[in-house]
């Protein structure tokens, strides 16, 4: 078996302990992969540190927003 990123792991982990559910196993596979792009400052002090970060943050952000629509199927 080849060996995975922590990254990639904590992806297949939510997969494989989420729950039954279609739309929670979605989420759960979201937000994980949402936490491995969050950063919690720039990388520098540069204008394109502060350019990643932001688009870091963009993302991760629109992940999480995914993931909370498809959990209210739920509710």
């Amino acid at each position: 078996m080849t060996n995975l990123s922590s990254a990639a792991q904590a992806v297949l982990d939510a997969y494989q302990f989420a729950p039954i559910e279609d739309e929670l196993t979605a989420a759960a596979v979201l937000r994980a992969a949402a936490d491995q792009v969050r950063m919690d400052k720039p990388l520098g002090d540069t204008d394109a540190d502060a350019g990643v970060f932001a688009a870091h943050h963009a993302i991760r952000t629109h992940l999480l927003a995914i993931a909370a629509e498809l959990e209210a199927l739920t509710d």
